[in-house]
């Protein structure tokens, strides 16, 4: 099957935790799913490929589907509140949902102390840091010159995003290599102003770790509130609050309807992408170690109950024995339960040829794309459609999570296909420039001047013949 066949998966924009409902498929191609099933283990269930239909791959293609309204109902007066009382509405809303009182609503970065962290925790950091830096370092580009034509010079050059707000987690799990992610290309960028917006602790204060981030990477205030009415308060503005132009980074459901309602609102403020329910498939030749693929779902399935993680077998692989330690290792967890839910829409697909999984990996268009193959730097080439890709035996998806250089804010939901993860060019803005002499006006003028009539704008072509003295 080709891949422009496997392409037409529906899929809404969703936010990471996002509530869902199981995708919409008729009766009968529900009951041909369970046939075609050829194994359903407690937490994998197995199809294969060539037993599946093509409305059954579109299926399996497709991610939970959203309801958005309940969220955008609830959202939307925060939102409205925080516009017109600034501080005090977030104050209310941090006291409502987190059940704290926060004193200061943000703050410069230099007002907070120093967070004090084990030695080799701030090790850690560092290392992701330095790593995350030199990465993002190299993605400087050269400004572009031309002479399109004598006398008729183009450029096109780089300028930082004046003010930027990067939204940090704080929920089910604490995410300071976020900070990182985010940070670091904005401080790369020469944004003057990062406002990085976390939820605060019981008592007010911010995350040690997110803290010790924030402050090596270049944040220069921290916005001690998080939901919706964070990113309210970054894309309005308020007393303590610096107005942004993008805001950026992971959130849950109520983050992510706030940043896609406020994009189109009056704040004018941009959004790094769409965002929903973290993902990962994974390619297993029989060389993969069970042990290692099983821990690579797990790593996805552990995000949230609505993650999804899948497996595509190539001949020769033991489903049986990856479902087996997914099983294992699951239950060792201290996240388990997260995991199992998010293994109850997972699954895993035999297929007959390197073709074949290949096609079906571009179609999902995985936020991560796991390669565990031998000689897996031979596959990039076929491969088009992934947020993130790990080739090799020993590259787990975690080092791009945490360490290895890479940004791990990346598309998700499939929208892989039309979309780049944060980078660089995340927080700058591109401009060209154009320079004429008089004799490059002479050259491209009539041309010019000819479209412009042609077109009938009078005023256009008179803005070049007035020069040139044509009539």
């Amino acid at each position: 099957m080709l891949a422009s066949e496997l392409r037409s998966a529906g899929r809404v924009c969703s936010s990471r935790h996002l509530r869902t409902r199981t995708p919409a498929v008729s009766r009968k191609a529900a009951r041909n799913m369970t046939i075609s099933a050829v194994a359903s283990v407690e937490t994998l269930k197995t199809y294969k490929f060539d037993s599946l239909s093509q409305q059954e791959i579109k299926a399996l293609l497709q991610r939970p589907r959203i309801d958005f309204t309940s969220i955008l109902n609830t959202v939307s007066p925060i939102v409205e509140k925080v516009r017109q009382e600034g501080d005090e509405a977030v104050k209310f809303y941090t006291s409502k949902f987190d059940r704290v009182e926060l004193a200061q609503v943000c703050v410069p970065i230099q007002d907070l102390p120093d967070p004090q962290l084990p030695p080799e925790i701030t090790a850690a950091f560092d290392t992701a840091y330095h790593n995350i830096r030199k990465f993002h370092e190299a993605q400087r580009g050269q400004d572009l010159e031309v002479e399109t034509m004598p006398g008729v010079k183009c450029r096109r050059v780089t300028r930082p995003i004046g003010a930027v707000g990067v939204y940090v987690p704080g929920g089910t799990a604490v995410l300071p290599s976020s900070a990182l992610m985010l940070a670091v290309p904005a401080a790369i960028a020469g944004c003057p102003t990062i406002v990085l917006a976390t939820p605060p602790r019981p008592d007010g204060s911010i995350t040690p770790e997110v803290l010790y981030c924030a402050k090596k990477a270049g944040v220069t205030h921290i916005l001690k509130a998080g939901g919706a009415q964070a990113v309210a308060a970054m894309a309005w503005g308020t007393a303590t609050c610096p107005k942004v132009d993008k805001i950026l980074g992971p959130g849950n459901q109520y983050v992510t309807a706030a940043k896609m309602l406020l994009q189109n609102s009056e704040a004018m403020v941009a959004i790094d992408m769409p965002a929903g329910p973290s993902e990962v498939l994974v390619v297993a030749d029989p060389g993969a170690n069970p042990a290692h693929v099983a821990a690579d779902l797990l790593s996805q399935a552990e995000h949230g109950p609505d993650s999804q993680a899948v497996l595509v077998a190539l001949p020769g692989v033991d489903v049986g024995a990856v479902a087996t330690e997914v099983g294992r290792q699951c239950d060792a967890l201290p996240r388990n339960e997260t995991a199992r839910k998010a293994l109850g829409h997972s699954f895993a697909i035999q297929v007959s040829s390197v073709e074949q999984a290949i096609d079906f990996s571009n179609a999902y268009a995985s936020e991560h794309l796991i390669v565990n193959v031998e000689d897996a730097e031979s596959w990039l080439p076929r491969i088009v459609n992934a947020g993130s890709v790990f080739l090799g035996r020993w590259t787990p998806e975690s080092v791009g999570d945490y360490a290895s250089g890479t940004n791990h804010v990346l598309p998700t939901y499939g929208y892989a296909r039309m979309y780049s993860g944060v980078s660089l060019d995340s927080f700058t803005r591109k401009m060209t420039v154009q320079n004429l002499s008089f004799e490059g006006l002479k050259n491209l003028g009539p041309a010019v001047a000819k479209m412009a009539e042609v077109e009938g704008l009078e005023a256009h072509r008179r803005a070049v013949t007035l020069r040139l003295g044509m009539h």
